[in-house]
């Protein structure tokens, strides 16, 4: 009684007052158990499957983990005291399985209430480095695999705060990490800096179409600081304790070791900065080192880049994507734009690959070229590579198997789709590691492999193929044909003996790791992770489909409230969440990948947790926007999305189960700005939920989302697709939350800011809740279970008990 009294006068309070001092609040016991759960662990396992590592890891931080200092500087959120992401998840402690006897052992003398990150395995695999977070520190740890014993290995601070960190050298007894300098720059206090003048940005005909990034330098003090925590000194650190600086200090990114260990590939990022992109686009110098860290040559020099094409398939001019060829034992690859990096010329080609071979002078050769853009290589051997060409405005990806040694010869055309068309993926082709102990493509006599997830209209059904590189003809090796679980191929072990490593789940069996023999008809279970949500068990849960008014094929899957007798057919009321999707195709837009034996895991942003709750929950909707040919998918985005939402509730009140006035929706980030369109548009809906959204898109002038045009080439689009335009029009009630620290490009937290006001202004029933701290992904327990609970007092005033609240 009392905690109904509770929510009653906090409910008055949401009334009566603008604002409302509120402590972190719980959500109700059904809710709060489900989110309070201990998860199992994640796996990382050895190349022989013999050895897994067990990694634990809580399923929250705390506000005040999230209160430390922290630095918004060139896009990165760094913790100065740790120099490492302030937002970077840990695991708590770590197990070792052995495979054969299922046994998982303790490792002992891991740190004190470890906070581990950056786990690397050695290339022998008996051992594994890792960062350790403590109060002031990052600092170095070893695994031994085999004593099953840790020790830290140096007394030097690690420096995170740009990328690599940890790299094994060739003889698995030494590594190369980054550390703070030994003489490092003070930072600057931001709050006490007096400024010797304003903030000048400059441009001089120049057409710089970018991104809303976020956290980017602002002034010579951001500036001074980003440098100062960007530099690290790069230290030889042996297992048997012995160090020697291998390179001074500097703005390092990324550190590549060769196949055959005799060469590093180093790049490093300098000034000018800028203060309109973040610092991956800073000027970069890539270079190659010997494994003493002697510099040897320089391979390419980028300056800043802030000017880019239009368009998501532009790219810069120069060498991009340098890096080592795997079947080799020192060959650097990268490739360059044929096209000026802009899509809007017409040319042959678009990309070339080049190569450059040890000592690494003179001319590069070409080896391949691209009719699309360059993607990826998957390197086999001297005469077979498999290359990754992809064009976005199309949907089109296209796969080819090349001589990297003739580039004369014609490449053979393995696939080329619409890789938004789940049912016709090939798969993947398998890797295995060489003589270097890099992951190149298995060759079997001519043969290659693909896992694939094996997507049809049936459900999923991964599969196993064998492909003939001659005569181009593919044969099935396997094809899961199990109706009463969910299979996922998570990779190969021995795929020429028929070994692969699988996850299998149900409904209600927490997903766990076997081993398959495919030849051989054979599983054998290696993990036992049990279910933390045997409360969920016995709620009824399907796919079903259905069609949009014109015609088009959707899904979504569908929960009925826990204890709910399915024969009485009483009118419930329903929670549905979804999230929209651009497509270029009909065909692809109407497949589904839903399945109703995936496991039911209620995440911290779930709605999952309302079957607890007594409501009918509609869980990955299908809301797709397309635009076939010239039109494009936001050309006609509000009809689609309100026909959408209207055929998903038709379709379960159709069932019976529903009470469709008793409808609520909700979203995160695209799913808010979706959330909020279905309330502005249409009468549909009973209570919305939006959550770290944006709903004014002339605050993202040079595109979102899929959305690649600018607001001066679409105003019309831009305009139509803001709720923010169109708050006039909102008469239905709506819950707003957002991170107050949110750094995801385009969603500002002045996005729910602006627009609550504006709702405010016109008279909507709306609330808005921001929470300390956060990003865009909520992090702290504090701050997700005030989420379950605000989320919960809405559902249940302006939902479950709408016509309470309606009466006079």
């Amino acid at each position: 009684m009392f905690r109904i009294l509770t929510i009653i006068l906090l409910m008055s309070q949401f009334i009566l007052e603008g604002q409302v001092n509120l402590p972190y609040q719980e959500p109700h016991d059904d809710i709060k158990k489900l989110a309070d759960v201990e998860l199992a662990p994640l796996m990382t396992m050895n190349h022989q499957a013999t050895t897994a590592l067990l990694l634990y890891r809580s399923n929250f931080k705390s506000i005040e983990e999230l209160s430390q200092e922290e630095y918004r500087l060139a896009g990165l959120r760094i913790n100065p005291a740790t120099n490492v992401s302030s937002r970077a998840r840990y695991y708590t402690n770590i197990k070792i399985l052995d495979v054969a006897s299922k046994r998982e052992s303790d490792i002992e003398g891991l740190p004190d209430r470890p906070r581990i990150t950056n786990i690397t395995w050695s290339h022998d695999q008996n051992h594994v480095a890792f960062a350790n977070i403590t109060a002031s520190s990052l600092d170095l740890w070893v695994v031994d695999i085999q004593n099953k014993s840790a020790r830290k290995l140096s007394d030097r601070k690690l420096n995170a705060n740009l990328r690599s960190l940890i790299t094994w050298l060739k003889d698995d007894q030494r590594l190369v990490v980054k550390t703070l300098p030994e003489e490092r720059v003070a930072l600057v206090d931001r709050s006490k800096s007096i400024p010797t003048g304003p903030t000048i940005s400059v441009n001089e005909g120049q057409r710089a179409q970018n991104r809303t990034y976020q956290d980017l330098l602002k002034n010579p003090v951001d500036e001074s600081n980003f440098e100062s925590l960007a530099l690290s000194e790069l230290w030889e650190i042996s297992l048997d304790g012995s160090e020697k600086l291998w390179a001074p200090s500097n703005m390092y990114l990324d550190i590549n070791l060769s196949p055959d260990g005799r060469y590093v590939l180093v790049s490093t990022i300098s000034r000018p900065f800028s203060y309109i992109v973040p610092y991956y686009r800073f000027p970069r110098s890539t270079d190659v080192y010997d494994q003493s860290g002697a510099h040897l040559t320089n391979i390419a020099s980028i300056p800043l880049v802030e000017e880019v094409p239009k368009g998501f398939m532009a790219t810069r001019m120069g060498p991009r994507n340098i890096s080592w060829r795997l079947d080799r034992p020192a060959t650097l690859y990268w490739v360059e734009a044929l096209d000026k990096g802009d899509p809007e010329m017409d040319v042959e080609f678009r990309d070339e690959v080049f190569e450059l071979n040890e000592p690494f002078e003179g001319k590069p050769g070409s080896i391949a070229k691209t009719q699309d853009r360059f993607r990826s290589i998957i390197w086999g051997q001297d005469d077979v590579a498999v290359i990754n060409e992809i064009w976005w405005n199309t949907r089109k990806l296209r796969v080819s198997l090349f001589n990297p040694s003739n580039p004369e010869s014609e490449p053979v055309l393995f696939s080329e789709r619409n890789y938004q068309d789940r049912y016709s993926d090939p798969g993947t082709f398998v890797t295995d590691r060489n003589a270097f102990g890099k992951n190149t493509l298995v060759l079997d006599d001519g043969k290659v492999f693909l896992l694939g997830d094996g997507y049809s209209q049936k459900g999923k059904h991964p599969f196993v193929d064998q492909f003939d590189i001659h005569n181009r003809e593919t044969k099935r090796l396997w094809q899961d044909s199990d109706d009463s679980m969910l299979e996922d191929i998570s990779g190969a072990v021995d795929i020429t003996n028929g070994k692969i490593l699988v996850r299998r789940e149900s409904k209600n069996e927490y997903p766990n790791f076997y081993i398959r023999n495919i030849h051989k008809d054979r599983l054998e279970q290696i993990t036992f992770f049990k279910n933390p949500f045997e409360a969920l068990n016995n709620v009824h849960k399907e796919v079903i489909s259905y069609q949009r008014e014109d015609g088009l094929d959707l899904t979504a899957t569908l929960y009925l409230p826990v204890g709910y007798d399915k024969e009485s057919r009483q009118k419930m009321p329903m929670l549905m969440w979804a999230y929209p999707r651009e497509y270029k195709d009909k065909n692809s837009a109407s497949q589904t990948t839903n399945n109703a034996n995936e496991f039911t895991y209620p995440y911290y942003g779930s709605p999952l947790y309302w079957v607890n709750r007594g409501y009918v929950v509609l869980e990955d909707v299908a809301f797709p926007i397309i635009g076939e040919g010239d039109e494009e998918p936001n050309d006609n985005f509000v009809n689609q999305l309100v026909a959408n939402g209207k055929a998903a509730i038709d379709a379960v009140d159709n069932m019976g189960y529903i009470d469709r006035s008793r409808v609520g929706v909700g979203g995160h980030s695209y799913g808010a700005f979706m959330t909020a369109n279905l309330l502005s548009h249409s009468n549909l809906f009973a209570a919305g939920i939006a959550r770290s959204g944006a709903y004014n898109r002339t605050l993202t002038p040079f595109g979102f989302q899929s959305e690649e045009r600018s607001y001066w080439e679409a105003p019309e689009v831009y305009y139509s697709m803001s709720p923010f335009m169109h708050a006039d029009k909102m008469k239905t009630p709506l819950l707003l939350i957002h991170g107050e620290a949110d750094n995801n490009s385009g969603t500002y937290p002045m996005q729910s800011e602006r627009y609550f006001n504006a709702l405010k202004g016109l008279g909507a029933n709306v609330r808005l809740v921001m929470l300390p701290k956060e990003s865009h992904g909520y992090a702290a327990r504090e701050s997700i279970m005030h989420m379950l609970w605000e989320q919960d007092q809405w559902l249940e005033k302006y939902v479950k008990n709408r016509h309470e609240e309606l009466k006079p």
